[in-house]
């Protein structure tokens, strides 16, 4: 019996002769939706990619939904934890994840990777895929930050946590520099135990490794931005992953006059709001002009004709206007100002939004301050230093000329034609 063969015609063109011989390549990424940072760069990144040349599926807890209803992602159910019990694990010091959590995270990881049977996968902050993906022997690349990176030499201010209410700053640093090989330890032991549950061995006591883990590695920031030792061949530097909701801007946004300073201040999905009336009332005393995106947390009553409010506002739109923005210090929407060269001030709380704002503000781009100790006249007194002081923005500008410079998305396709195709 002959064997059949597939012939195509002159009008097949090359394209569907290659498809056709080599079927795409299905990319399975998993986004952690305990923030909507997590959310947002795998989000960025899969719709970047041409449905021509890979099949992409997107898989998330379904509560950010609302703010990427216009996608075309093929998009799968998956738990996370919920963004309360992820800042309440973060504000007590506490592992984010326990070991019966991190147990049931590897078995729905694995029933999802079944299905889907991709050919890479792409996790933010899914620890668990440091198990599942290698029981699948599936390669996984983990966007992370550089911040997080076993080879960033960096110090560790020490967060918003009890030990500061009750010693305050100063007493409370050595403290927890002296604490906090032990603290990291503490937080790597219910993986550990899975790891050696499925036959894996143990990542060590060292949390960066643990939040760093992968085939390969993805740095959703620019290379200067924190001093390293050389890195392993598999890490990678990508650039800012930058996402604004697709938002309707408000009634007021024409009406915007750049007649005196405007001032961006948004705390975000995890950004301590227990006192943003109060900072509020303090910053409309200046003569700027105050735009605040409330994400939806709370609501703002009264407010005088310099202050114009929002739940949700086009994050790079409105950095690109400001001549200020105060934030929570986490990376997303200080990659959003550093782009368009504006200065920043954070508004810290939890490690990880120091450390990125301690990059920030050692490269003078910004200034650090502490969700904890913050006041009213306290932070008037920084905005008048930023706003009046030009080393801020000409850092700024420096830096945003550096992030310019790097295209995620561009640098992400590279990588999977490299590995892939």
């Amino acid at each position: 019996m002959k064997k059949t063969v597939k012939i195509f015609d002159k009008s097949d063109s090359f394209r569907s002769a290659q498809q056709h011989l080599k079927p795409k390549k299905r990319i399975l990424f998993i986004a952690e939706a305990v923030t909507l940072a997590h959310v947002a760069r795998p989000y960025v990144l899969a719709s970047s990619l041409d449905s021509g040349d890979y099949d992409v599926h997107f898989a998330c807890d379904g509560r950010f939904d609302a703010l990427f209803s216009d996608s075309k992602l093929a998009k799968v159910s998956i738990r996370s934890i919920s963004p309360p019990d992820f800042l309440d694990a973060l504000a007590k010091g506490k592992p984010v994840y326990d070991t019966p959590t991190l147990r049931q995270y590897v078995k729905d990881d694995l029933r999802l990777i079944e299905h889907v049977n991709p050919d890479l996968i792409v996790g933010d902050f899914r620890l668990s895929l440091t198990v599942s993906a290698r029981l699948a022997k599936v390669p996984y690349a983990n966007i992370t930050n550089i911040y997080w990176s076993p080879y960033a030499v960096q110090t560790y201010p020490v967060p918003e946590h009890v030990m500061v209410r009750l010693l305050g700053p100063a007493l409370a640093q050595p403290l927890f520099d002296f604490m906090r090989p032990l603290v990291f330890a503490s937080h790597t032991l219910p993986l550990n135990r899975i790891r050696k549950e499925f036959g894996l061995t143990s990542l060590g006591s060292d949390l960066r490794v643990t939040y760093t883990d992968g085939d390969y590695v993805l740095y959703a920031d620019i290379p200067g931005l924190v001093n390293t030792t050389e890195l392993p061949p598999n890490h990678y530097y990508l650039g800012p992953i930058l996402w604004s909701p697709e938002t309707f801007k408000p009634d007021w946004w024409s009406r915007l006059e750049r007649h005196q300073p405007i001032i961006y201040l948004t705390l975000g999905s995890s950004g301590e709001t227990r006192r943003l009336p109060e900072l509020v009332a303090e910053l409309s005393s200046l003569p700027v002009t105050l735009l605040v995106a409330t994400a939806g947390r709370f609501q703002l009553k009264n407010l005088p004709p310099n202050v114009l409010c929002s739940d949700y506002l086009p994050g790079d739109d409105a950095a690109a206007i400001a001549d200020l923005v105060i934030c929570n210090g986490g990376s997303p929407t200080t990659n959003q100002a550093l782009s368009a060269g504006v200065p920043i001030l954070g508004i810290c709380a939890n490690l990880d939004q120091y450390l990125n704002m301690q990059a920030v503000q050692q490269n003078g781009a910004g200034r650090l301050l502490r969700a904890g100790t913050i006041s009213g006249t306290g932070i008037v007194k920084v905005v008048r230093e930023i706003l009046t002081n030009l080393s801020y923005k000409t850092a700024a500008e420096k830096l945003g000329r550096a992030y310019r410079e790097y295209d995620a998305s561009a640098r992400f396709a590279a990588f999977t034609d490299e590995l892939l195709r």
